[in-house]
């Protein structure tokens, strides 16, 4: 994917907790996710915008769960959008998503998928719930895993959701 980024944006990666690859190797995987999710999306990003990754274990991401969601659980991604968008122009804080190294590892392990594919769909995930996406209702569900697949396939990842019912997350 050679898709250029916005002038100036930022891609902060913090490793907090887990035994996640190294730095260079996030960096790289979560690199191309986000420029497929901004090209493939469609989506406007104001020059000299940053995203923050947390790299963390499943510990401090059930944490955060519980804090923000009312979920005493671990969960694979937790996305904190920033700034509001102008006119539709998003940035310069895109906001905050952070990873939980063992749900992931698990995950793809129990799905049969390259780590390092799971962790590109939870980036996709995870940057669109910044641009307001979500599966709180089933039309929502399908409008933000339609993209997915959309923005997955143009990296030639599987399509995640193959043989699963749509995912619903409302309360």
């Amino acid at each position: 994917m050679t898709s250029a980024l916005p002038d100036g944006f930022v891609i902060d990666v913090n490793l907090e907790a887990g035994s996640w690859p190294g730095e260079k190797d996030l960096v790289r995987v979560a690199d191309a996710a986000i420029r497929a999710t901004l090209s493939t999306g469609e989506l406007q990003v104001a020059d000299n915008s940053e995203v923050s990754l947390l790299f963390t274990d499943d510990d401090a991401i059930r944490k955060l769960n519980g804090q923000w969601r009312d979920k005493d659980k671990p969960t694979n991604v937790l996305s904190f959008p920033g700034s509001d968008p102008v006119d539709d122009v998003y940035g310069p804080l895109l906001g905050d998503i952070v990873f939980g190294f063992e749900t992931i590892e698990r995950e793809a392990r129990d799905m049969g998928v390259d780590f390092s594919d799971h962790l590109s769909h939870l980036t996709v995930h995870g940057l669109l719930h910044l641009f307001n996406y979500d599966h709180q209702t089933d039309e929502e569900a399908e409008l933000m895993e339609g993209l997915e697949k959309t923005i997955l396939a143009s990296l030639g990842i599987d399509d995640p959701y193959a043989g699963s019912p749509l995912v619903v997350d409302g309360n």
